[in-house]
């Protein structure tokens, strides 16, 4: 059970804007939704389902929920608000209820298990939670967990007089907490300030020109926080945001085409998905897209091309980037002539990094592989609890550069390539190999549609899609391209890779199947 001790811990508190102080250079979330919708008050802001909302009604109902949250919290100004909602009306108005509120927004999701999520409340320290329908049916579950909503105000819906404008907020207050694992699976606190998200957000739009004739795809569940670029690339230019459901996969050209979507952002699993429909990913089937943006895991060669086949009036990026450094730091734009050349154990560039964030590659190998160290305007001011710091950031050249655990090198021309996680290196029969090694010659057999290895207790297991074979006949087939001893001991084929909320490929799950397996 939580406590009082850890419910309240201190942590990185930012700044307020003193009472009659100018506005200070920089925008706040807050101020980009509203640049959105000083253009046009009456342009469609967001489509969920059956359901939409123009800019004037999606401010107020979210004026309408911050006025409630801010009538419910003793002195009237919240610090933390969280968010148990999943991408409903009521989530994206309550996450920009709790930035009018003059609060840090803390995504909690419905689905996750209650104790999860209650180490999370504890962490953050709430003073309000919104919740929707959804997240409002697991309200019981964690009202029995001793502490956990004890002196938290809930709100579910408007419930008294709404602001008449947002309280005001700086640049250097926390925008949102989002929670990561650690390695011990303990949930970690990741605090991004405006200015992170503000710096961001800036190189974005400039990059990419979004204009209010955009639609924004939404695809990310609101506790992480590519969902971030989704809302704010897609307010801040006066666009469309359109929640893509669970169901729209399954004839996603034709959802992309109804919705009139232009600009696609989702994680690299999906193309994977799609090709193995009956009717695979057929070519030019999405001619509306201009713009198709790929993070949160590597994206594949034969993925960006597949993809840009199917939309080829539009721009594939790949995106990089972890929490800790604002939603993504780098970039590379594929290329169907160059940019296979640059791609490692088939896995596309990350790219150069964002103005205002340089790159320190630490522990450099003879070959120049080192793990990626990155510091700028972006860069996160460190987690909640400060224990969790240890180990994550390097003091080197008069900077703090924070460690990302990935595994790069530099390629001609000046591009990162990206090699694998530090947790991904793992060391089979005394060989030390990163296992995207392993997943890079298990697609180069014959049968092999995808691959992914993972590690047990010093053993290797390949989960594989594609065609039946004999594992013998496998084995022998690897065996051109890796030495015998880090051959997979098992392989197991499997229909589909599970996916986590955002679509991810749930390299946890596989880990615990194998391991059961083992058994």
């Amino acid at each position: 059970m939580l406590t009082t001790d850890c419910v309240r811990r201190p942590a990185y508190e930012g700044t307020r804007r003193p009472p009659g102080a100018a506005v200070p250079a920089g925008r706040t979330l807050t101020d980009w939704f509203r640049h959105g919708l000083a253009l046009d008050r009456s342009a469609r802001a967001l489509r969920v389902g059956a359901e939409s909302m123009d800019y004037g009604q999606l401010e107020e109902l979210a004026l309408a929920l911050a006025g409630t949250v801010v009538a419910a919290v003793p002195g009237g100004r919240p610090r933390r608000v969280g968010l148990l909602a999943s991408r409903t009306v009521t989530a994206y108005a309550g996450l920009l209820a709790a930035q009018f509120a003059g609060a840090a927004v803390v995504p909690l999701h419905p689905g996750f298990p209650a104790d999860r999520t209650a180490r999370m409340i504890g962490a953050a320290g709430l003073d309000a939670l919104i919740a929707d329908e959804r997240g409002a049916a697991v309200l019981p579950e964690l009202a029995s967990l001793e502490g956990v909503l004890d002196g938290i105000p809930v709100v579910t819906g408007p419930g008294g007089p709404p602001l008449e404008q947002p309280l005001p907020t700086l640049p250097d207050d926390i925008a949102y907490i989002l929670f990561t694992s650690g390695s011990t699976g303990t949930p970690k606190g990741v605090p991004v300030l405006h200015r992170n998200v503000d710096a961001y957000l800036r190189f974005v739009h400039d990059r990419y020109g979004f204009h209010s004739g955009d639609v924004f795809s939404q695809t990310f569940d609101l506790t992480f926080d590519l969902a971030m670029f989704d809302l704010f690339t897609g307010w801040g230019s006066g666009g469309t945001v359109v929640s893509v459901p669970p169901t729209a996969y399954a004839s996603l050209e034709r959802f992309v085409a109804e919705q009139g979507i232009t600009v696609w952002f989702s994680a690299p699993s999906l193309v994977s998905l799609l090709r193995r429909r009956p009717r695979g990913l057929p070519a030019g089937s999405m001619p509306s897209l201009r713009w198709s943006l790929f993070c949160g895991e590597p994206l594949l060669a034969h993925d960006a091309a597949d993809w840009l086949a199917a939309a080829p009036g539009s721009m594939v990026e790949n995106l990089y980037g972890p929490t800790e450094l604002t939603i993504s730091c780098s970039v590379h734009r594929w290329d169907p002539a160059t940019s296979p050349d640059s791609c490692v154990n088939d896995v596309v560039s990350i790219g150069v990094l964002h103005p205002g964030m340089r790159a320190l590659l630490h522990e450099q190998a003879a070959d120049g592989t080192g793990e990626l160290c990155v510091t700028g305007d972006q860069m996160f001011p460190g987690y909640l609890d400060p224990a969790d710091d240890e180990g994550r950031f390097l003091d080197q050249d008069g900077e703090r550069w924070y460690r990302t655990g990935d595994l790069v090198r530099y390629l001609p021309g000046g591009e990162l390539a990206y090699l694998g996680r530090r947790d991904h290196q793992v060391k089979i029969h005394g060989v030390r190999v990163e296992l995207a090694e392993i997943e890079w010659a298990l697609r180069k057999v014959d049968g092999v549609k995808e691959a992914v290895a993972v590690a047990v207790d010093g053993e290797l297991t390949a989960f594989l899609l594609g065609e039946e074979r004999p594992p013998a006949a496998l084995a022998e087939d690897l065996a051109a391209f890796l030495p015998r001893a880090l051959v997979p001991r098992r392989f197991v084929r499997v229909e589909e890779f599970p996916l986590n909320a955002n679509r991810k490929v749930d390299r946890k799950a596989l880990t615990a199947r194998a391991a059961a397996d083992a058994r």
